[in-house]
């Protein structure tokens, strides 16, 4: 062969090389272009020197990260598996390089940049092997599943929670009832609140409902983490409290409780002023939720027909009064006295 037309192939070879080297750039492009779109990334691990190649231009940014911000290889991702996930990732990874497992698979959490987590289900199958027979490529997958786990904790609080109070709801409480009674000594508390409806006539449901979720605050830091609050709905409210009724903590929470209902609200249209009737019941070994509750709505209803604003401790009933003192100096803020009386029904 002369060397024109040596040198004529090699100009051949070169085009043609260029060729397919745009025809796999334009493929990689689209394929990036279309895995971007799906939330999928395409990974590629090289087992003895520990690159990692990320076929997806953005998935640095699932993690935070801007491109060759953040250096891709093994351990680098090592670093980022979240310290709860890392062990039972690590353990799927390697059972499948080792021929216990025909593929890897884990679904787990990633800290990225800034201390950002997301969620990934990952997965993984050996490519190529050495004329060894040993592992040396595994091509596989990674899914950004974070807004599918904010979702399904989002369908998990709804679940179990009020979803304007975020409170307990009935469902949930019945579970709780169940697992503290069988722990021992059990009372339930009904609250229903007085004057409430006054509030949504006067203020409007947007403020009634502002009242609801303040209260449910003030609830929870009266009481006992130990203590589970629940909203049945409306202006109902329950308290499992795991203690017996002659526990001294069940009549300082009653009257917490009581106090956090009383205390007026401050609303951007005015002030809401609302009260409480609370009813307690010790919980007998074998009854259910709902005979449990009828008994503490029973005592509830005691305060309702005796001036409401007060507490029904099984069978004692305390209302608890205001009683405004007259003031000899017009035009300063009034005084309020508390007084108690107690009476058994």
């Amino acid at each position: 062969m002369s060397d024109e037309a040596l040198h004529q192939q090699i100009q051949n070879l070169k085009k043609h090389n260029a060729r397919l080297k745009r025809i796999a750039h334009d493929a990689r492009n689209k394929l990036s272009a279309a895995l971007d779109g799906t939330g999928l990334y395409l990974w590629q691990l090289d087992i003895p020197s520990g690159k990692l190649v990320i076929f997806n231009r953005r998935w640095g940014a699932m993690l935070g990260f801007q491109p060759k911000e953040t250096d891709a290889n093994f351990e680098s991702w090592k670093e980022s598996l979240h310290p709860d996930d890392a062990a039972e990732v690590l353990k799927a990874f390697y059972d499948h390089i080792e021929g216990i497992a025909p593929y890897y698979e884990a679904l787990h959490r990633m800290i990225g940049k800034n201390g950002k987590i997301s969620w990934v289900l990952d997965r993984g199958r050996i490519s190529e092997w050495d004329d060894a027979g040993r592992p040396v490529r595994v091509t596989g997958t990674h899914i950004d599943m974070t807004k599918e786990k904010q979702y399904e904790e989002q369908l998990s609080t709804l679940a179990l929670h009020d979803p304007l109070t975020l409170l307990t709801n009935r469902h949930a409480l019945q579970t709780h009832f169940r697992e503290l009674k069988a722990q021992g000594q059990l009372c339930v508390a009904f609250i229903d609140l007085d004057n409430f409806k006054h509030v949504n006539d006067t203020l409007g449901h947007r403020s009634g409902d502002e009242v609801l979720i303040q209260l449910s605050q003030r609830l929870l830091e009266a009481c006992p983490s130990e203590v589970v609050i629940g909203r049945l709905g409306g202006d109902e409210f329950v308290l499992l409290m795991p203690y017996a009724l002659d526990n001294p903590l069940i009549h300082q929470m009653a009257y917490a409780c009581l106090d956090a209902a009383l205390t007026p609200f401050d609303m951007a249209n005015g002030s809401a002023n609302i009260g409480a009737s609370v009813g307690v019941a010790q919980v007998d070994a074998k009854e259910s939720f709902d005979e449990a509750l009828a008994r503490a709505d029973e005592a509830m209803y005691r305060i309702k027909k005796n001036g409401k604003r007060g507490v029904a401790l099984g069978s004692v009933t305390t209302l608890r009064h205001y009683q405004q003192a007259k003031l000899e100096q017009p035009g300063t803020t009034p005084n309020i006295l508390w007084s108690d009386t107690g009476t058994d029904d």
